[in-house]
């Protein structure tokens, strides 16, 4: 229980900033990682890094814990907000050339697939230029976005989402900490509307939590989770062509551009929507979660895996 006595933010109203763990054995999941980073942070020094995986997996948590637990001078930038080739001139490389009090130096570019394709060749260049006292962490949501000279010079890391038993025992000792009366059943609805965004979770257990309990609104999380919503669409008794211009128009809403997540719940709760044809809807779902990455328009291959689905489960 050290991380929750000892947090460092123990006093930041958002939990989660509060409970964002400082030491890798307070992170939660990705095991090997681990064991890579306490390595470096043994050797008080790393290479270059490339951490790609989904939002709210644990990416910039790592960055930041290993910068911590090593001496070094470090800059954080979100790639996203500062894109542009002024930032990678001016601040990173204005960072990375100058003394600083350590004989290491760290730039951690969050987002780094927000850098424009004019800025990631300059970047490169910066990267190799400074290596000799200067190291870069950069995580990303779309390593595909990332130029192949920045990668070929990144150790690379997949960061894979903790399992949801994995997030329900962090969620709770969250809860308890905060002395918040729950329910284990609530933080169902709670994971799968979130899954595996982590941060999102934490966020939406202190939007629910008031007055010392934690109180489910199911209505208005399905309402906010396009996932739950299309999921909710499937199980319900309407016809199949509402189902599906429901379907659409909740993905179409959500302005989604990876559906991922969505695959990932349909499977999971496949026996809800889709008892007696649960076989066939899996080989659909594997079928086009295998195309998933390589179309170029991912939400019509999206309702062409809900076309199939609905029409296997109006057969059934």
């Amino acid at each position: 229980m050290s991380f929750f006595e000892n947090n460092e933010n123990s006093n930041h109203s958002l939990w989660v900033e509060r409970y964002r763990p400082k030491e890798l054995k307070d992170y939660i999941g990705n095991e090997q990682l681990k064991e890579t980073f306490q390595y470096f942070i043994d050797k008080g020094d790393f290479g270059h890094l490339l951490l790609h995986g989904r939002a709210g997996g644990g990416k910039t948590t790592a960055a930041k814990i290993l910068v911590k637990n090593i001496d070094c001078d470090y800059i954080y930038i979100n790639a996203s907000d500062e894109r542009n080739v002024d930032t990678v001139r001016n601040k990173i490389k204005g960072f990375a050339s100058t003394l600083g009090f350590n004989d290491r130096k760290v730039v951690i570019l969050d987002e780094a697939d927000g850098l424009g394709f004019l800025a990631q060749p300059m970047l490169r260049n910066i990267m190799e230029t400074f290596s000799e006292h200067c190291r870069f962490i950069l995580t990303c949501n779309y390593i595909d976005k990332i130029i192949e000279p920045i990668q070929s010079r990144c150790q690379i890391f997949q960061i894979v989402p903790p399992n949801k038993k994995e997030i329900a025992i962090h969620l709770s000792k969250i809860l308890k900490n905060e002395d918040i009366e729950f329910n284990p059943k609530d933080l169902v609805p709670i994971i799968d509307s979130s899954y595996p965004d982590i941060r999102k979770a934490i966020n939406t257990c202190q939007m629910y939590s008031t007055k010392g309990k934690l109180v489910i609104n199911d209505t208005k999380l399905v309402e906010n989770d396009y996932k739950l919503k299309v999921l909710d669409i499937l199980k319900s008794d309407d016809s199949q062509r509402n189902k599906y211009l429901n379907c659409r128009q909740a993905i179409i809403d959500s302005r989604a551009t990876n559906f991922s997540e969505l695959f990932t719940l349909l499977y999971e709760k496949v026996e809800e929507y889709a008892e007696g044809s649960t076989a066939a809807v899996i080989l659909t779902l594997a079928e086009y979660q295998q195309q998933h990455d390589i179309v170029i328009d991912k939400e019509i291959q999206m309702a062409a895996c809900l076309i199939k689905i609905l029409d296997i489960i109006n057969k059934k």
